[in-house]
């Protein structure tokens, strides 16, 4: 089981030469799974006094953690960005107190975590909406690869992870990169939601196929979804991993026999930049 070496640690975002920093604290924060499961989480805070927006991020297969206790850099750098906009970020750990190191392959894969992941998400959401530095009214749920199909989970209209009483307000938004059950079979009726999802994926994303998932957004957005989908041309899976090289993954080959390909795709991920940003402060700011 991964821990992280201390209270604190610095997450550096590079962009244009400059350098931003944010400062994540460790937390340990009650998933809605019964008997109640502490998880481990970061909560990322800007400088700024105030009630601020928020995020909740949920990790990959590949966990929250590197294997020397660090956050990953793809969820750091989102962290960083996020945090120097003005909101605040909570970034769940669903496996380390699980005793989970990854699920990749899909001989670790464990469907009855995957499908409790969506407890933790409400259970982060209930943690921040108690924050006197939250606007609890103003929180979205943002997820990459398996922890965007938990997001799927978690928003949909019959959700495996929504409480029945949330008397501050449910999520306002959602995003979701390159989604797992992004298709109309992975889910035991006809997805539907009304909560603002927006789904990005690369058009090469042979991890989690991209004709599928467009067509299970087009017709979520059929059934009165208010869901979104951007394709991004050429990119493979984890397009927005920043310094990732393109490199295929014959340890993670999916029981139909295909190698997973994942890399950084420099356009994809400047247009991420731009879009998320600008979709979250559409729907959490006034």
């Amino acid at each position: 089981m991964m821990r992280w070496p201390g209270l604190l640690v610095a997450v550096a975002l590079l962009s244009h030469g400059c350098a931003a920093h944010a400062q994540p604290s460790k937390l340990r924060i009650a998933s809605l799974v019964e008997p109640s499961r502490m998880l481990d989480a970061y909560l990322f805070r800007p400088a700024a006094e105030g009630r601020h927006p928020a995020v909740v991020f949920m990790h990959g297969c590949g966990g929250l953690l590197t294997s020397s206790g660090q956050m990953n850099s793809r969820q750091a750098d989102w962290a960083a960005r996020l945090v120097a906009l003005g909101y605040v970020v909570l970034a769940v750990d669903s496996f380390s107190p699980r005793g989970i190191d990854r699920m990749c392959a899909a001989q670790r894969f464990q469907l009855p975590v995957y499908l409790e992941r969506p407890k933790d998400a409400y259970g982060a959401l209930r943690h921040l909406q108690a924050q006197p530095f939250v606007r609890p009214d103003r929180i979205a749920l943002m997820g990459w690869s398996q922890g965007g199909g938990v997001v799927l989970l978690s928003v949909r209209e019959d959700s495996l992870g929504r409480p029945r009483d949330l008397p501050l307000g449910d999520f306002r938004a959602a995003v979701a990169f390159y989604p797992a059950s992004c298709r109309d079979g992975a889910h035991r009726v006809p997805w539907k939601g009304a909560m603002p999802l927006l789904v990005l994926i690369g058009e090469q994303d042979n991890w989690t196929p991209t004709e599928p998932c467009k067509q299970f957004v087009d017709r979520a957005a059929a059934r009165g979804s208010d869901i979104r989908i951007q394709v991004y041309p050429g990119a493979y899976h984890d397009f927005d991993w920043p310094n990732l090289p393109v490199r295929h993954h014959p340890e993670y080959r999916t029981t139909g026999g295909v190698v997973p390909v994942t890399g950084i795709d420099p356009a994809a991920r400047a247009d991420a930049l731009a879009r998320v940003p600008e979709f979250l402060a559409k729907h959490l700011r006034d």
